[in-house]
C-alpha cells in the first residue's frame, strides 16, 4: 500500500508533540545512597565514589555477593577510585588516574581490581583485559555488623594509608603508599614556576624540604640562592650553610654561616637551635645555645638557652633559675605561658630538651 506523505507527516508531528508533553522521571531517594570519601596523603589526593547498599536482613557473602565472581564493590554504577599522583597498591605501582574499583571475593582471599574502564554500570560489562592492576589481600572478620557498606581510610601515615571496605561482619583492607619525596618535588617545581619564585620564603622552603629529605641538593642550592637573591635573610643564609655542609663543602658553609650571624637576632638564633633539636641534632643545637649566651648576656633567649644547656647537663635547679629569669623578661602572654610550662617540667626534674 502506498504511504500518504501528508498522513505520515501529520502522524510524526503528533508523536513529537506527545513526546514533548510526556512526564519526566522524578529524582527520588536511592535505596543504596551515594557517598564520597577523600583522603590526602602527602600531596596526593585519593577519592572513592561509591553507593552504599544495606544488609537489610540478607545474607551477603557467598549469596548476595557470590564467591568467585567479579563484584562492583558497592551498588549501582561503577565504584571509582581516583589518585592525583602515581601510587603503589600493596607494593605494586599504579599510575595516577580514575579507575573502576572491582573485587573478586573468595572465602579466604580477595582480589582487588583497578580497571581502566571507570564509567561502566557496575561489573556487568567488566573485561579483564581492561585491568590496570590486580592485587591479592586477606579479608578479616569484625565483631560488629556494618549495616551500610562503607570505605574507611585507616592507619594514615605521612606516606601511606590502608583503605578498608567494611560491610556486614567483614573488612577487606588494601594498602596505598606514595613516593612522598618525588610527588612533593614535582609539586614544588610546578609552584616555583609561579609567583612563588619572586619571594624569599617559598624558594627557601623548597630548599629546606630537599635538605630534610637529603635529596636533590644541587637543585636545592639553586632554590636557596634564588631566595637570597630575592631577600637576603638569616633564614635563607642558614639554609644555604646547612646545604653546603651536607654537600661536603665546609669552607664555603663557614663563610655563609658567618654572614648569617651578622644578620641574626637572639630569637632567630634560638629558633634555629630549636629546629636543630627537632631534627635530632642535639650537639649542634647546644653549640647554638652557647653562642646566644655569649652574644647577648641579658636577654630572654639567653636565659632560655642557658636553661636548656643546664637541663641537658642534669642541673635542673640551675636550669629553673634561668627559666625564672626568662619568665621575668617575657613580654607576651604566649611567651610567658610557654616558659611556665618549661618551669613546671624542670621542677619535676624533667629534661626540657626532650
Amino acid at each position: 500500500m502506498k504511504r500518504n506523505p501528508t498522513t505520515f507527516f501529520a502522524f510524526a508531528v503528533v508523536s513529537l508533540a506527545l513526546a514533548a508533553t510526556a512526564p519526566a522521571d522524578l529524582t527520588l531517594p536511592e535505596v543504596s545512597q551515594a557517598a564520597v570519601i577523600k583522603q590526602r596523603i602527602g600531596l596526593t589526593d585519593i577519592t572513592i565514589t561509591y553507593h552504599r547498599p544495606l544488609v537489610n536482613g540478607r545474607k551477603i557473602w557467598g549469596v548476595l555477593v557470590p564467591y568467585g565472581e567479579v563484584w562492583r564493590a558497592g551498588a549501582n554504577e561503577n565504584t571509582t577510585i581516583e589518585f592525583s599522583d602515581p601510587v603503589s597498591i600493596e607494593g605494586k605501582p599504579l599510575a595516577k588516574g580514575i579507575y573502576g574499583l572491582h573485587m573478586l571475593p573468595t572465602p579466604d582471599s580477595w582480589t582487588i581490581i583497578f580497571s581502566k574502564m571507570s564509567t561502566a554500570w557496575g561489573s556487568y560489562t567488566y573485561k579483564k583485559e581492561e585491568d590496570a592492576l590486580r592485587v591479592e589481600v586477606k579479608p578479616r572478620p569484625v565483631t560488629e555488623t556494618d549495616e551500610a557498606l562503607e570505605y574507611e581510610f585507616e592507619e594514615v601515615k605521612p606516606d601511606s594509608a590502608t583503605i578498608t571496605l567494611k560491610w556486614e561482619k567483614l573488612a577487606v583492607p588494601f594498602k596505598v603508599a606514595i613516593n612522598d619525596a618525588e610527588a612533593t618535588l614535582q609539586n614544588i617545581r610546578g609552584q616555583m614556576r609561579g609567583r612563588a619564585q619572586y619571594e624569599w620564603q617559598a624558594p627557601n622552603q623548597a630548599a629546606q624540604f630537599c635538605l630534610t629529605k637529603k635529596i636533590n641538593l644541587d637543585e636545592a642550592l639553586k632554590w636557596v640562592d634564588l631566595s637570597i637573591q630575592n631577600e637576603e635573610r638569616f633564614e635563607n643564609l642558614t639554609t644555604k650553610a646547612d646545604l653546603l655542609k651536607a654537600m661536603n663543602k665546609p669552607d664555603e658553609a663557614k663563610k655563609v654561616w658567618d654572614k648569617a650571624l651578622e644578620k641574626t637576632s637572639p630569637i632567630q638564633l634560638y629558633s634555629y637551635g630549636r629546629r636543630l633539636q627537632s631534627e635530632k641534632k642535639d650537639a649542634e643545637a647546644m653549640e647554638i645555645f652557647q653562642s646566644i649566651a655569649k652574644k647577648t648576656p641579658e636577654n630572654v633567649f639567653t636565659h632560655l638557652s642557658n636553661a636548656r644547656i643546664k637541663s641537658a647537663a642534669g642541673d635542673f635547679d640551675g636550669a629553673n633559675d634561668e627559666a625564672q629569669k626568662a619568665l621575668g623578661m617575657a613580654i607576651s602572654d604566649a611567651q610567658k605561658k610557654n616558659i611556665q610550662t618549661l618551669i613546671e617540667r624542670l621542677k619535676a626534674k624533667q629534661d626540657i630538651n626532650k
